[in-house]
């Protein structure tokens, strides 16, 4: 199980702890925030592009595959639901979209660029974003 906590004091400036790690979550200063860190959605994003490439990483280490490096770019939008073409015939109103770009460099035969293309999918942040999650709340007031 993992454990994230976030405090927040002043303004937004949150800080972020999880294990030893500490980081600074914020709003661009046209947001209401002091910019002193990326946003929410920002670290969503990077979430997934860190797995993306740590799942190729050990995909082609246990595969014995000549994978040099990976770049991940994702863009976070939302558009509506009738200017989706990758979208369920039922939505309405706006969807939130992730748009993905990876690019790997090595010695690639045409299996192993089918399989990795397969594999840049399947790292287990882009499975729990494309499945959704179930969250239980808890507020507490003292």
């Amino acid at each position: 199980m993992s454990t994230v906590t976030a405090q927040l004091r002043d303004g937004v400036t949150t800080t972020i702890h999880a294990r030893q790690f500490s980081w600074i979550a914020d709003e661009p200063l046209a947001a209401g925030g002091s910019d002193e860190g990326p946003t929410p959605y920002e670290i969503l994003l990077g979430s997934l592009a860190a797995c993306t490439a740590i799942t190729l990483r050990l995909y082609a280490n246990h595969k014995g595959i000549d994978l040099r490096n990976v770049d991940v770019a994702l863009e976070f939008d939302r558009v509506h639901a009738d200017d989706c073409k990758d979208c369920e015939d039922d939505a309405t109103g706006f969807i939130e979209r992730v748009t993905s770009h990876v690019t790997m460099r090595g010695s690639f035969d045409e299996a192993q660029r089918k399989r990795l293309a397969q594999v840049a999918s399947r790292c287990p942040v882009h499975k729990t974003l494309s499945n959704g999650v179930h969250i239980s709340d808890s507020v507490a007031f003292e």
